[in-house]
């Protein structure tokens, strides 16, 4: 890419937001970014604890700094958290700086993927995530995905250098 611009993953969980962000940045020689993971770093305990202990606005207000922080870089790819959409000030914050690419997956795809994770604190309450479950969170936020995506791309049936390799040809493309 002949400008370094950010590119910022968005999608629900279980996407390959991070999986994919760590190759994209690879191939293009930029930073990479998990909003999750820094906010881990910030808070030295892992988000499911902050989620708990904080709330999920507290927890969204966090987030939303967060990510405020790392999009003033330049040349960077940050994974953002499922829910970072829920806030508008972040939905600002990823159109006016940067490249959005959304990551859609089916509710199917989802379930194999975040079966047995413990990691998301959504999920964390339930024994395995429920397809109503997965369902309510797409009703409540696949338009705000759509709403601030400039790319959108399927992540269900190809392997993720596919994927990674698309995108990068879409943004070099236009």
């Amino acid at each position: 890419m002949a400008e370094k611009r950010n590119i910022f993953l968005v999608g629900p969980m279980g996407a390959g937001k991070s999986t994919i962000g760590r190759q994209l940045a690879q191939q293009l020689n930029l930073k990479f970014f998990d909003s999750d993971k820094e906010i881990e770093r910030s808070t030295g305990v892992d988000i499911g604890w902050v989620f708990d202990l904080e709330g999920e606005n507290s927890f969204r207000n966090r987030e939303e700094r967060i990510i405020n922080e790392l999009t003033k870089k330049r040349g960077i790819i940050l994974a953002t958290g499922g829910g970072s959409v829920k806030m508008r000030e972040t939905q600002n914050l990823l159109t006016a700086r940067g490249v959005v690419v959304y990551l859609t997956i089916t509710i199917e795809k989802q379930l194999a993927r975040t079966k047995y994770n413990k990691h998301r604190p959504l999920l964390q309450q339930l024994k395995v995530p429920t397809r109503d479950f997965l369902e309510e969170l797409a009703r409540d936020r696949d338009h705000l995905y759509k709403k601030i995506a400039d790319i959108t791309i399927s992540t269900d049936k190809q392997n993720t250098k596919i994927i990674t390799n698309r995108i990068i040809n879409i943004l070099t493309s236009s």
